[in-house]
């Protein structure tokens, strides 16, 4: 009698024949494919899982790459694209001051306040709110009115700066300077620089402003003294006209 005991069941309910006449890639049987590497929707081979596993270690590795080119570029002053890089040390620029060129070096954060007063010596301007609210570190850059305190000192290189001490001097003040002192505009004395400044620049694009354009010119600046009245009156002598007259308390 032949012998049985090799011979898969019929069934294939107990044998190690495969399930399905077509194979479904379990390895057992006649219809199981004969390479290791296919994939069935309801497996995954160790070969495919692996060669997924490298294509993403791949893209990693070029990613590392990129970021270390970039990394070397910056170390050398310039990113990938060849812009200068500044920073994050201190870089040595060029300001014009007051029709004065100065040297300083700062890091690119420094603020323009903080180079006139601590780099360069010129505290004209004060740091009060340090936020462009109150005025008080007003400078004029190009032409145009700006809070020192909000702008970087980098990026005023290449622009004309005029400070307060630009404006005039105890010896030869500025008729608005000269008119400020006439009419007492000042208390404490923390906003008058940037008021001094504000003022200047606002007569120079308003040579005859009315009163109600004066308060809308000078609405950045802030003076807690309270001392509106008078700076008013001070713009409206350097401009030429007559100074108003305060309402008296009966």
């Amino acid at each position: 009698m032949p012998d049985q005991s090799n011979v898969p069941p019929a069934d294939g309910g107990s044998g190690d024949a495969c399930c399905s006449p077509g194979g479904c890639g379990c390895g057992n049987g006649a219809g199981a494919p004969a390479d290791a590497d296919t994939v069935t929707p309801f497996s995954v081979s160790r070969r495919s899982f692996i060669r997924t596993m490298g294509v993403s270690a791949a893209v990693g590795s070029l990613a590392a790459a990129a970021q270390a080119s970039a990394a070397l570029g910056a170390k050398k002053g310039q990113d990938a694209s060849g812009t200068p890089i500044l920073g994050p040390d201190a870089v040595s620029i060029t300001l014009t001051i007051n029709g004065k060129a100065m040297p300083v070096k700062v890091e690119p954060a420094t603020t323009l306040l903080e180079a006139l007063r601590i780099n360069l010596g010129l505290t004209g301007a004060k740091e009060v709110c340090d936020r462009g609210a109150c005025g008080a570190c007003s400078v004029i850059v190009d032409g145009k009115l700006v809070n020192s305190c909000m702008t970087f000192a980098i990026d005023c290189v290449g622009s004309q700066i005029t400070t307060v001490e630009g404006i005039g001097t105890p010896d030869a003040m500025d008729p608005l300077q000269a008119a400020f002192v006439k009419h007492d505009a000042m208390q404490c004395g923390f906003c008058t620089p940037g008021f001094v400044v504000a003022c200047r620049a606002f007569l120079d694009k308003n040579p005859k402003p009315t009163l109600e354009q004066i308060k809308h010119g000078l609405g950045g600046n802030i003076c807690r003294c309270g001392t509106y009245t008078n700076i008013f009156n001070a713009v409206l002598e350097a401009s030429g006209q007559s100074p108003v007259m305060e309402q008296k308390v009966s």
